[in-house]
């Protein structure tokens, strides 16, 4: 699933193409696509048309587009979302769900989903922040992100250091490789106890989270497959630089100890069994 550089290397492509632009039409080619829209389809191109683009943000994993009507157009791209912007005369990719064409017949938006798990939806009165995401977190990278507060929050959640990082409730926009890439820096496990960290520690872990997050988007995100693309249909190549994350059984990059996977959430994490420890209290338990 695109993390946040991925869909913040899309915000960034999206606001220099479509901020100030007038939607002339809007086509819903599949309805799963608009499912969050609760009045359907014909309502979500109805309140649209004839709408101007002022912006584009994101929070966490989300994106929102605020509208001259004071509405929003929220999206998540969910595992195979992406947001391309095409010629008219380009031909319609396999999997386009929804179309948006301008009054100025430049390139169209094109929201293409072949799992159909993103989607879009029209949040009233949300320009300024969706209500249907506000209580997602600040990530990282956000300003307004306040380190003390999420210090204090994460050490009183009584939970393992990984799980912390991808509670989109606590701090937004981390997701399974990039919590693997911070905690190699950071020379902590991922079952880490949050209570047991000390504030130098979380500030470190946090750093390292915000050093990993600003260079993956500088490298336009993570590609794995062609299903994560920037708006130009183009890959990510921060994969060229990951640490750990998907390299079990290589040499760690900084003592030279293989690389182990482990099972986590029902998906995989990364770790060198000698730069990152697992807490003695575990290894004993075992």
């Amino acid at each position: 699933m695109p993390e946040l550089p991925e869909v913040e290397t899309v915000r960034q492509g999206l606001a220099r193409w479509v901020t100030g632009r007038r939607i002339a039409t809007v086509e819903v080619r599949h309805p799963r696509a608009v499912r969050r829209h609760l009045p359907g389809a014909g309502h979500f191109a109805e309140v649209l048309v004839g709408r101007t683009v002022l912006d584009v943000r994101r929070r966490g994993k989300y994106l929102w587009l605020p509208l001259d009507s004071g509405d929003a157009i929220v999206g998540h791209l969910g595992m195979s979302g992406q947001l391309l912007l095409q010629p008219a005369e380009a031909a319609d990719e396999p999997h386009l769900r929804v179309r948006f064409g301008f009054a100025d017949d430049g390139a169209q938006l094109r929201f293409v989903d072949q799992r159909t798990f993103g989607g879009l939806a029209v949040s009233a009165g949300g320009a300024e922040l969706p209500t249907e995401i506000a209580h997602i977190a600040r990530d990282p990278m956000d300003p307004e992100f306040s380190a003390a507060g999420f210090a204090t929050a994460l050490r009183r959640r009584r939970t393992e250091v990984k799980r912390a990082l991808l509670d989109q409730t606590l701090i937004s926009g981390v997701g399974n490789i990039y919590a693997d890439e911070a905690l190699w820096r950071a020379k902590l496990h991922g079952v880490r106890s949050t209570e047991a960290l000390s504030g130098p520690a979380v500030s470190r872990l946090l750093g390292h989270v915000r050093d990993v997050l600003g260079e993956a988007i500088a490298a336009g995100g993570t590609s794995f497959d062609a299903l994560y693309v920037n708006v130009n249909g183009e890959s990510g190549y921060f994969d060229r630089a990951l640490h750990v994350y998907g390299r079990e059984g290589e040499p760690c990059d900084r003592c030279g100890t293989r690389i182990r996977r482990e099972a986590f959430m029902n998906r995989s994490s990364y770790s060198c069994p000698r730069c990152q420890p697992r807490p003695r209290a575990l290894l004993t338990a075992r």
